[in-house]
C-alpha cells in the first residue's frame, strides 16, 4: 500500500468552499446557463432565462463569484457575469486530490 499525503488545511478549505457553492442547485442551474450561452450575460437576462427572482439571481452570482466559478465584469452601470471556464477545469482535479489519486494536483489550483 502507497502512502498518500494528506491533502493540506488550505486546499481542504478552499475544495470545501467549491462544493458548498455547488450544494445548491439553482446555482448549478445558473453555471449551466452561462456555461452554454458562453458569453457574459446581465443579471435581468438571467433572470428571463433562468426563471428566478433578481435577489435570488444576485444572490446566488454573488456565492459563485466568491470562488470564482463565475467572474463578473462591469459595463456602465450594469455587471456582466460569464463562467470561468479555467476554474472550473480544476474542479475536477479537486475530486481526485480527495480519492487520493492525485496528490500533486494540490498546487494545481492555486491560481484559480
Amino acid at each position: 500500500m502507497r502512502s498518500i499525503p494528506l491533502i493540506d488545511a488550505e486546499a481542504a478549505e478552499r475544495y470545501a468552499a467549491w462544493f458548498k457553492a455547488l450544494a445548491d442547485p439553482t446555482r448549478v442551474r445558473l453555471l449551466h446557463l452561462l456555461a452554454v450561452e458562453g458569453r457574459p450575460m446581465a443579471v435581468g437576462e438571467i433572470v428571463e432565462r433562468a426563471s428566478v427572482g433578481q435577489s435570488t439571481v444576485s444572490h446566488h452570482l454573488k456565492i459563485l463569484a466568491e470562488v470564482r466559478f463565475v467572474l463578473a465584469e462591469r459595463q456602465g452601470t450594469s455587471t456582466r457575469y460569464e463562467v470561468n471556464r479555467t476554474c472550473l477545469a480544476v474542479f475536477p482535479a479537486a475530486v481526485r486530490a480527495i480519492l487520493g489519486e492525485d496528490s500533486a494536483g494540490q498546487g494545481a489550483d492555486r491560481g484559480h
